[in-house]
């Protein structure tokens, strides 16, 4: 059997590798491990109870307030000790993350194949995101198998140098997204849905849900993102719902200036199922997420995105999703703009599905099959 090693540390890393761990696992063609580094200890966790899955290898490397130079280079150092003692034919990392933009050197140096999945995202700007674009350039550089999620991803590719074999296969975070999305429904028919209410809503109002934690906006894109919902928070017919980061560069500045104001509701980062049925409940999204700038159009809700750039331009050309940075004037009337025109409101709130059908983590293992039988 092939020897595969999947490693990742973020929750957005999980909820769109674990379904390509399932996949691989049902060729039964490959001895699958699991590494995580803990980036997002807490949060990654529950992932992993909603796929039944569990990490083979736990390296744990996140402490308090670890900058990047000291993560980088203890990722780099632990990964190469796990690929000596597995000995992989092949790893694959995912997206943009410091634990993949690592792990992917530690395999170079180790001289073990990469398999990059979501691979080929630009926003060609190597500050927005920072240093995500630079993390996903680097891993295509050396990766020898790039499953790109989009054409658009793979002309990218195409159009630097690349070294590896580019395969267009869909996003597997939609695999994940549809995949829980039945689930909840089923249990919504069946009333088998025992959770408690994250919060208490309105069912007059409409519901606003935000995100945001980009490293790019620390400072005064965060104080403008806080003045913008603030400012929606004096309409009538609004009620913010914000799950906020565990970074406290993030957590302070949020709740200093939201906290306690009416119609605003700062809980708790939610679990991936939790933030779906909060997803399907809004009527509008306000996010700086890669990852729900895929999720949204594919649920039909408008996704308002906190940033100058993005990296996902198959979302904008739906016209689901559009970039209001985080000016808080533009904010208040882009979001006014939705609640206030309903025909409006109806052309942006389409389901649509600019990333896959929900089989790229199938088609990936097929991939990966057939080169290792070839």
């Amino acid at each position: 059997m092939q020897r595969v090693l999947v490693a990742f540390g973020t929750r957005p890393e999980a909820i769109k590798m674990l379904p390509v761990v399932r996949a691989l696992r049902e060729c039964k063609r490959f001895n699958v491990s699991v590494a995580i580094t803990g980036q997002h200890r807490q949060m990654l966790d529950q992932v992993f109870e909603v796929f039944g899955e569990k990490p083979d290898i736990d390296l744990n490397l996140m402490t308090h307030n670890q900058k990047l130079p000291d993560i980088t280079a203890l990722i780099i150092s632990q990964m190469s000790i796990v690929l000596g003692g597995f000995r992989p034919d092949l790893v694959l990392v995912h997206g943009d993350t410091t634990t993949a933009m690592a792990t992917a050197i530690a395999a170079f140096y180790n001289r073990v194949p990469i398999g990059h999945v979501e691979a080929g995202l630009r926003s060609f700007d190597l500050a927005q995101p920072w240093p995500e674009e630079f993390n996903r350039v680097a891993i295509d550089s050396v990766a020898e198998y790039l499953f790109a999620p989009t054409s658009g991803a793979a002309e990218n590719l195409d159009r630097e140098y690349s070294r590896g074999r580019v395969y267009v296969t869909g996003n597997t975070g939609i695999d994940a997204l549809l995949h829980v999305s039945r689930q909840i429904e089923v249990e919504e028919r069946e009333g088998s849905n025992s959770s408690r209410p994250l919060v208490e809503l309105d069912p007059h109002r409409s519901l606003i849900l935000v995100t945001g934690h980009r490293r790019e906006s620390f400072g005064a894109g965060f104080e403008g993102i806080c003045s913008g919902l603030a400012k929606l928070a004096t309409r009538d017919d609004v009620q913010i719902v914000y799950p906020v980061h565990l970074n406290p560069i993030v957590s302070e500045v949020v709740r200093a200036r939201l906290g306690g104001l009416n119609n605003v509701h700062l809980i708790d980062p939610v679990s991936y199922v939790d933030m779906i049925r909060l997803m399907k409940r809004a009527k509008v999204i306000l996010t700086d997420s890669g990852g729900i700038q895929e999720e949204g159009p594919a649920l039909g809700r408008p996704v308002l995105v906190m940033r100058d750039t993005t990296e996902r331009p198959e979302a904008i050309a739906t016209g689901t999703v559009s970039l209001v940075g985080t000016d808080p004037l533009r904010i208040y009337s882009e979001v006014s703009a939705l609640l206030d025109d309903e025909p409006y409101y109806q052309r942006r709130a389409r389901a649509v599905f600019p990333y896959g059908d929900g089989t790229a983590s199938t088609q990936i293992a097929k991939i990966i099959t057939e080169s290792f039988c070839t």
